[in-house]
């Protein structure tokens, strides 16, 4: 019995399955871990030095969200928070944890960032 000379286009067929196969199994196979951000990690945004200048908005909306006096709770979170780079957790109190934060005082004496 004599073997028939494959035609073009089953060779086509043939080679554009396999590469099909090969692309597959590549978009298939599982992505390579990413490290995780930060944000999981408890005290992250808290201690000083911790956060990146972008992040100071909405950290400081949240730390004034239940101040009746926004406009400068938000002013001065924001200008802390630009140079120490941290914002304490919660609405109130916990500044310890951000000693620039805490320490930063008026000429009066009284604490600076909210």
């Amino acid at each position: 019995m004599m073997m028939k000379k494959p035609s073009n286009a089953m060779l086509l067929f043939s080679f554009m399955f396999l590469f099909l196969v090969d692309i597959n199994g590549f978009i298939t196979e599982a992505p390579t871990p990413q490290p995780q951000p930060n944000s999981k990690h408890p005290t992250y945004g808290t201690t000083q030095g911790s956060l990146h200048p972008q992040e100071c908005g909405g950290r400081c909306s949240s730390r004034c969200s239940n101040t009746q006096y926004k406009k400068p709770c938000l002013f001065f979170c924001q200008k802390c928070c630009a140079t120490c780079l941290c914002v304490p957790s919660g609405t109130y109190g916990n500044k310890e944890t951000c000693p620039c934060y805490n320490n930063w005082k008026t000429k009066r004496g009284g604490p600076k960032c909210p």
